[in-house]
This record gives structure tokens, C-alpha cells and sequence, in this order.
């Protein structure tokens, strides 16, 4: 199953410049992060962290998964393909590799029960 991201921050540390499409871009689960429970960094080879997967509703992209989203369908890291290159930010796809759609919701007690 494959899920997009936005890569945001990237003016706090070299802007758009680093990234190309098609480049990997590791992507890093920060649980100790003070600002972000489940944040994750994204770093490039040479450059170290050159960002963050977007985690707000007012930075994250089109149909691409919040931070918190992606959080817990991938391990400890991933690895990403850049798609888009933009001023402001970089999209990014993730080939999840469990089987947890990423539409799941809870089932009510009603859809539970057996039907006579």
C-alpha cells in the first residue's frame, strides 16, 4: 500500500534545494520530540534532518497523511520517494508495508453482532 506526505520546514534548514524527484528520503520517528509526540523527521544523506512529515491540518498537502496518520503504519523509520518538489514544501510517497487500510474505522457493537 503506498500513502503521500508533505515534507514541511524545509526553509528552516536548506529550503527545496537538496531534494529531486525520484531521490529517497529517510524518514525517522522522533518520539522524544518536546513539541510533537509523534513527529517525523525527514533527513537526507550528507545533510541530516531537512524536515519534518507535515502534522497539522494547515501544513499538510492535498490527500497526503498527517505525521500522526503515518505514525504507527511504519517502524522506528521508512523510506520515502519524492513525487513534487514545491517552494514551501516537498510530497513524498511511503510504501506502508502492513495490511492496515489506511480508511479503517472502529466497528460499532451493532456491525459486531452476528446477523440471525
Amino acid at each position: 500500500m503506498k500513502a503521500f506526505v508533505t515534507i514541511t520546514g524545509i526553509h528552516y534548514h536548506f529550503g527545496s534545494k537538496p531534494f529531486a524527484v525520484g531521490q529517497k528520503v529517510k524518514l525517522v520517528k522522533e518520539p522524544d520530540n518536546c513539541y510533537d509526540k509523534e513527529a517525523i523527521r525527514a533527513e537526507l544523506p550528507g545533510l541530516g534532518c531537512v524536515g519534518y512529515v507535515a502534522n497539522s491540518p494547515r501544513t499538510v498537502l492535498g490527500d497526503c497523511l498527517s505525521g500522526g496518520r503515518l505514525y504507527d503504519k511504519i517502524g522506528k523509520d521508512a523510506t520515502a520517494k519524492v513525487e513534487y518538489v514545491l517552494d514551501g514544501a516537498v510530497i513524498c510517497k511511503v510504501k506502508l508495508t502492513g495490511t492496515e487500510s489506511l480508511c479503517e474505522r472502529p466497528h460499532t457493537d451493532a456491525e459486531q453482532m452476528p446477523q440471525p
